[in-house]
């Protein structure tokens, strides 16, 4: 089981190196490594999370060399499901692109495998400079996948994107390069382990390094005011694109999650808790920017990416909280947004298939200035009794879905996962609940009251004042991975017993990293080693 670990790195990088040699006159063969592939990725995930839900945590060790010299893997219980999240929303992107997105552009399937690659890579590695490299191959895909299918809008987008990404890759070498030098070891939890003896006169150095490192996080979290670039690059991407690159901002959070309870914990000395306020802070602004951006679009496809904004600042202010409950409930969110972000983003170009470009803004418009009023009274009564087709009915129904599940609303996933972080904050005693609780508990409301607002709205607009002339057709492989991801928010919340318990695992074991940190580096987790 240990050299299992290896697999969801290499099965995709061997994939995408057969495709780019069969090349574009292979796409068949292309489309059948992709599906392999996937399906091999899922069932490698679900087998870790299987294995992950005990105490043990299992090593990689590349060339069995020792930790602090060698490269290190690290399957515990939240690689196992953020790797089981990815493995998800990538076969149901895969699947879907295979209706006509995947000939859109050269380069798909090689370009999809290292992305699968960069980001599993990410969650299993267990030192900051693999770190940096997984980054960097998860985002040289997202490139591609970002400008893939070309057109201006979406040149324009992804080439901030790259600046933007770009930029916070030098901030990660800047980060990395300054904790390099201080503490002599780049082992995340060989680090964990000397925070405590780092000295006083190199401990400033060595926060500011961190911090520098936690900007870069950050930018990939879309935290306020580094998150800009989000709604304009996701909605100007394909669908399948845009899918898979809502994942990305949870990847930004894995890493503060990781990073900062490892190395900023109860056993960091005089750093411990450092940051926690500014997590908790740009958490409840990014809420705010994101539920304004929410109110204010009329696109659905920036509407799903301000709803990743809404999604990334709640799970930075419930990790900035610094209660084991409220990871937990934060993990819960976590899962259930990856999905239902991801089935919307698939789901909103099943809608607006067959409508007129820019419909949203001309029916506000004429909401507004009250156009058009005569011929609706005209037909009015020709409308009476217009059967809902099929399709429209089945599109209407997971839009709903996707409405209820991104506004927290019971009785879905997302309203279980909400409750979960809220609960543990307002507390069960008499005495009076600090401010910054109180303003979680409104700012989870009122981006509620935001999202509920802005899908009504859209859904209105979409399905009854200015829907398409005629139905739109869509295939069983674009409609069955919106209806997968859904699925499985409904088994979160059937099963949310079992799956609230190995949250609260997974958010004890990081606030409390001991087996972690002793199975990574063979040491006693209460015994921290000097510098050398």
């Amino acid at each position: 089981m240990n050299h299992l670990v290896m697999a969801p790195i290499v099965v995709p990088m061997l994939a995408g190196s057969l495709m780019i040699l069969a090349g574009d006159r292979w796409r068949g063969l292309a489309v059948a490594l992709g599906l392999v592939s996937t399906l091999a990725l899922v069932v490698l995930a679900v087998t870790m999370l299987a294995v992950a839900d005990e105490p043990v945590v299992r090593i990689y060790r590349l060339g069995d060399w020792p930790t602090l010299f060698g490269i290190v893997l690290v399957l515990d219980r939240l690689s196992a499901l953020m790797l089981v999240l990815a493995a998800v929303l990538g076969l149901s992107a895969f699947v879907f692109s295979l209706a006509r997105w995947h000939r859109a552009g050269a380069h798909f399937h090689p370009l999809f495998q290292f992305q699968l690659m960069g980001l599993n890579g990410a969650f299993l590695t267990g030192d900051l400079f693999n770190l940096f490299v997984f980054f960097e191959v998860m985002l040289a895909a997202s490139y591609g996948m970002a400008l893939h299918g070309s057109g201006t809008a979406r040149v324009r987008a992804g080439l901030h994107y790259i600046v933007i990404n770009l930029l916070a890759s030098l901030l990660f070498l800047i980060g990395v390069s300054a904790v390099y030098g201080i503490a002599g070891t780049l082992n995340i939890a060989d680090l964990a382990m000397r925070m405590r003896d780092i000295a006083a006169g190199d401990r400033a150095v060595l926060e500011a390094g961190l911090a520098v490192l936690g900007i870069a996080f950050l930018v990939k979290a879309a935290m306020w005011p580094l998150g800009f670039w989000l709604p304009g690059t996701y909605s100007a991407a394909s669908a399948p694109a845009a899918a898979i690159l809502s994942i990305l901002s949870k990847v930004g959070v894995y890493a503060i999650l990781r990073v900062w309870l490892l190395l900023f914990g109860a056993e960091a000395g005089a750093s411990a808790g450092f940051g926690g306020g500014w997590l908790l802070v740009g958490g409840l602004l990014t809420i705010a920017f994101g539920s304004v951006a929410v109110l204010a679009t009329q696109n659905l496809s920036r509407l799903a990416g301000a709803s990743v904004l809404v999604s990334s600042g709640t799970l930075l202010a419930a990790i900035g909280a610094g209660q084991v409950s409220v990871t937990g409930g934060a993990l819960f969110y976590l899962a259930s947004s990856v999905l239902a972000i991801g089935a919307f983003f698939l789901l909103i170009e099943l809608v607006e298939r067959g409508r007129e470009v820019g419909a949203d803004v001309l029916a506000v418009t004429r909401e507004a200035f009250g156009a058009g009023a005569e011929e609706d009274e005209a037909d009015a009564h020709e409308e009476v009794g217009v059967a809902i087709p099929g399709t429209v009915a089945i599109l209407g129904s997971a839009f709903m879905a996707c409405a209820v599940l991104l506004a927290g609303l019971p009785p879905l996933s997302g309203f279980l996962a909400k409750f979960a972080i809220l609960a543990p904050l307002l507390g069960h005693g008499d005495a009076g609940l600090p401010a910054a609780n109180w303003a979680l508990l409104a700012a989870l409301v009122l981006s509620g009251l935001a999202t509920v607002i802005a899908l009504l709205r859209a859904g209105i607009e979409v399905f009854w004042a200015s829907p398409a002339a005629k139905a739109p057709r869509v295939g069983l492989v674009e409609i069955a991975p919106v209806g997968l991801l859904l699925a499985l928010c409904v088994a979160l919340t059937v099963g949310a017993g079992p799956v609230m318990g190995y949250m609260q695992a997974t958010a004890q074991s990081l606030h409390a990293p001991q087996d972690y940190l002793g199975a990574v580096t063979g040491a006693p987790a209460r015994a921290p080693r000097g510098g050398e």
